[in-house]
Order: structure tokens, then sequence, then C-alpha cells
């Protein structure tokens, strides 16, 4: 190999690890402005907007524990921006316990709305249950493989970030837009899918070609929302979402 050659190496990677943090950093920073956007009115920026109905302190608790995983989030992909490594892994027990927490309280939660009006008209809350019970299934199956592959950190950087990504057809739900609205899951699902065709291309432009772990992951969810929507409407699932929300 020439001197020429070999001194390439050095500056292909550098310029290899200067995409990725500028990659990572640049999805986290999105992710959190589709959740600030969404639920501004509801969360963040409540006390400008009295009209909102009080909330319980079931979705008080809620919310504080989802907006801590985005500020995880954010924090952690900074971290590896910043060649903090150790840092980063002494967090990530942290966020092994704040993910669980997520599941738990995501789960509750939805449960106990389900005894409300539903968040899309005509639509039974019994029949939306699958929607949220969803996001939490598919986001703990693969936080529980991104905390198996953490050593692997091709993998558990792509699956964290997926995993995010799966738990936004909440905030992406209540962006102030007609559309939205209007479409139900098609568009807030249809939009939050969106989210992961980046991942997809800068799989390739790194890599050459996609991630089997971006790919795995990314199937799972898109999968997994038309089988929700199918299941909720079965009369198996009614009787069962009946039994479940009355010990709430």
């Amino acid at each position: 190999m020439s001197s020429i050659a070999q001194a390439q190496i050095p500056s292909a990677i550098a310029d290899a690890k200067r995409r990725e943090r500028i990659f990572y950093t640049g999805m986290s920073i999105v992710i959190a402005i589709i959740v600030f956007a969404g639920f501004s009115r509801t969360w963040f920026l409540r006390p400008y907007f009295p009209q909102v109905q009080p909330l319980i302190p079931i979705l008080v608790l809620h919310g504080v524990v989802f907006s801590s995983w985005i500020a995880l989030f954010i924090t952690q992909t900074s971290l590896v921006a910043a060649k903090r490594t150790r840092t980063h892994m002494r967090l990530g027990i942290a966020g092994g316990v704040l993910a669980g927490a997520m599941i738990i309280m995501g789960t509750i939660t939805a449960i106990v709305r389900a005894k409300g009006p539903s968040p899309i008209p005509d639509v039974n809350p019994l029949s939306f249950l699958t929607i949220p019970l969803g996001d939490m299934l598919v986001f703990g199956i693969l936080m529980s493989c991104a905390f198996y592959f953490r050593r692997r950190v091709d993998i558990h950087k792509r699956l964290m970030l997926v995993a995010t990504i799966g738990i936004l057809p909440a905030a992406v739900a209540r962006l102030p837009f007609a559309f939205i609205a209007q479409g139900g899951p098609l568009a807030f699902f249809g939009l939050t899918d969106l989210l992961i065709i980046p991942c997809l291309i800068y799989d390739v432009i790194s890599r050459g070609r996609p991630h089997r772990a971006t790919v795995l992951a990314a199937t799972l969810i898109v999968l997994s929302q038309p089988l929700r929507l199918m299941v909720g409407g079965t009369h198996a699932w009614l009787v069962f979402a009946t039994w479940l929300t009355h010990w709430t």
C-alpha cells in the first residue's frame, strides 16, 4: 500500500465519524422538535393554553417520563458526538430503567384513557387502544434488542434511533395540521414512517447498503401498524379490552 493511500485511511475514517455525528445529532433534534410541536399545547406550553382540559396525575407523570426520555436521547447522542463514550455508557443504565418506566406508564395511561372518548372521532376507544399498546410493545422489543446488542455499536445505535421514532405517532397526531386529523392513523403513522427513510439513506451512504438492524426494526414498526388496526376491530379484542379497562 502506498504512503498516499495509507494517509487517506485516517482521513476517510474521520469523515465517516463526522457524518455519523451529524446524522444522529440531527435526527435527535428533529425528533425533539416533533415532540415539542405535538405536545406544546397540552404539555410543554400548557400555561399559555388555559382552555385545555386539566391533566390527571397519571398524565402528568406520563409527560414527565416521556419528556425525560427525549432529553436523555439527545444527551446520549451529544455525548457520543463529543466522544464521551464512558459517560454515555454510565447513563445507559439510567436509560434502561427509564425505558422500562416508559413502557409501564405508557401502557397504564393508554388503558386509563381508553375509558374516555377516542382521540379519533367515530372510533371506539377500545379499538383505538391497540395503537398506543402496540407502540409500547414495539418499543419494548426494540429496546430489549438494543440493550442486548449494547456492545455492538452499529446495531445498538440504530435500534435506539428507530425505537424512538416508533413512539412518535402520538406527537405527530397532535401536530396542528388539518390533514393529519382528517387522515387518522394513515396520516400519523405514514408521517412517522417517513422518518425511517433518512435512516436507510444514511446506511446506504455510509455502508453502501441498508443495515440489517435498521431494516428489521423498520419492518417491525411498519408491519405492526395495519395489524393493530385490524386487531382493534375484532370482537375478541373488544372483549379483551373491555376486561382490561375494567381494572383501572
